[in-house]
Parts: structure tokens; sequence; C-alpha cells
């Protein structure tokens, strides 16, 4: 399976220095990097979007459980494969179980699912509306989300949904296969 167009020949020097800092950070040699450095601006813009996002390892961020089920939500509803591969990837290691998989991905529902808090229940509820279109938060969602979560909290889970938007239909525009991490 091959994307739409094939990454350039040449790339400048930063654009290889970003590829290989993808490369490290995954340990796969990506195709999104690489496509992106036919427009050196958007791989730039993309490597500081990636670089700059909650990873939950400070303590005024989400926990990484948290951060990982608003992605792979995200991932499943914008239904992007090298999205679910990425943010799938080790879900096991934050806690994630299969019966939480199957809740994000609608074969199970998410109020049956005993292992998820009501803030995970609610920061899903939340993402699972920032990703469709039209975005449409009732002023009832929107004051359940503000008595469980700070406002930081309340910017943490949207930009990290923003995000994996971004990179999903960008993802998807350019027909890249998925990454293989589920392979593994």
């Amino acid at each position: 399976m091959k994307a739409y167009i094939d990454p350039p020949k040449k790339m400048p020097f930063y654009i290889r220095l970003g590829v290989y800092a993808a490369k490290k950070a995954t340990g796969k040699d990506l195709l999104p990097p690489r496509l992106l450095a036919w427009y050196p601006k958007a791989a730039i813009s993309s490597g500081v979007l990636e670089a700059l996002v909650a990873h939950g390892h400070k303590k005024d961020e989400l926990d990484p459980r948290m951060l990982q089920l608003i992605r792979v939500q995200v991932s499943v509803l914008t239904a992007c494969p090298f999205c679910v591969d990425m943010n799938g990837h080790h879900h096991e290691k934050n806690g994630i179980t299969t019966e939480e998989l199957q809740g994000l991905t609608g074969v199970l529902d998410l109020d049956l699912i005993p292992t998820l808090t009501e803030r995970e229940k609610l920061a899903i509820r939340y993402t699972q509306l920032l990703t469709q279109t039209p975005v449409e938060i009732s002023d009832a969602l929107m004051a359940q989300v503000k008595a469980l979560f700070s406002a930081r909290e309340i910017v943490i889970i949207a930009t990290t949904a923003a995000q994996v938007n971004y990179w999903a239909r960008l993802i998807r525009g350019l027909g890249v296969p998925p990454a293989g991490f589920m392979d593994n």
C-alpha cells in the first residue's frame, strides 16, 4: 500500500533532522514527515505542533491514560488507520483494556465499561463532540465538563483532540497507509 504521492528524493537538512527525530521517537521510519518535505513550512509547523502536545508527564497535565483515550477516540472517529496504529500503540502500558478499546470503537457502550472513570467517560464524550462536524456542544454538557475539569484541563482535552484531527485529515488526504504498530 502506497500513499497518493511519493516523498521527494531530496530533502533539506533540517527536514532530514525532523525525519530522524520522528524515527527515534517512534521506532518507525514514518512516511508523513517525508511527504511533508514537499512543503517545508508544513513540515516545520507540524513538527512543532507534535513536539508541543501534552503527554501527561507534567503534574498539571492530564495523565497519559486519559490523553491516549482521547487520541484513540479521535483516530477511530476520523477513520484514520495510521492514527489508530500510532495512538493505540502500547495501550496496555497506560492500562487501557481491550474492553475499553471496544468502547471507543462503538462495539460496547461506554457507560457499561466499569473500568472507565466518570471523568474519562466525560472526556471521551466531549472529544466525540469536538470531532464531529459541525462542532456542537450543549450548555448542559459544557457545565458537566467544567464541573469535573479545570480550565487548563479543558484546553488540554480540546487541543489534544484538535491535534489528532489535524493529523488524521492530513494523513487521510495524502493517502498514508497504516503505520503497522498493531502488527508488532
